[in-house]
């Protein structure tokens, strides 16, 4: 494998969480806006990292497998973070919808390679706009400086679940009729 740039944006992202993690347990009054940063250069390695790959021609088998899932890890662990943090049912269920939505697509998108129609359920504008929306909700959830703050990462983030299950059942229409074709079940 040859590390190139992006590739190694993506690793970056991974290697930012841990990071992330510990930053928002520190003990101390500048935790909040420390974890804040790391995150948003995390979510900007998720743009440049792609960006950079077609710029350069550096688009790779490893890339498109890597890129993706350095983002969801991101997400769920600031997803996981929030919910610790806000101990709400406001936060918890949309966060553990967004989770769940990235298993269940992930899921799908293993299954139509497997039978050979991943292009079906390719990524779509509205997940991408949802992963967008994901990451600014998240960065000011995660800051919270203020009540205005936290307001408007309450309604992105809102606004990021609805985009979480447009996009969902946009996937699983783009794959209905695989899904409901009795020649591809195992049982």
């Amino acid at each position: 494998m040859k590390f190139s740039i992006p590739n190694i944006l993506s690793f970056l992202r991974l290697a930012l969480i841990p990071f992330i993690v510990v930053a928002f347990y520190l003990p101390i009054q500048n935790s909040a806006l420390i974890t804040t940063i790391l995150f948003i250069i995390a979510s900007l390695t998720d743009w440049f990292d792609g960006f950079l790959a077609r710029k350069l021609k550096q688009i790779t088998k490893f890339g498109a497998f890597i890129d993706p899932v350095a983002d969801k890890l991101v997400v769920v662990s600031a997803l996981v973070l929030i919910i610790d943090h806000y101990h709400t049912l406001w936060i918890t269920i949309p966060a553990l919808t967004m989770i769940g939505r990235e298993i269940i697509i992930s899921a799908l998108r293993e299954w139509m390679a497997d039978i050979g129609k991943r292009s079906n359920v390719a990524v779509s504008w509205a997940g991408k706009l949802k992963t967008s929306l994901q990451m600014v909700s998240l960065t000011f959830l995660l800051w919270h400086p203020n009540l205005y703050v936290t307001i408007f990462g309450y309604v992105t983030f809102y606004f990021a679940m609805i985009l979480t299950y447009w996009s969902m059942f946009q996937y699983l229409r783009a794959a209905k009729k695989d899904l409901m074709d009795p020649e591809h079940h195992d049982y």
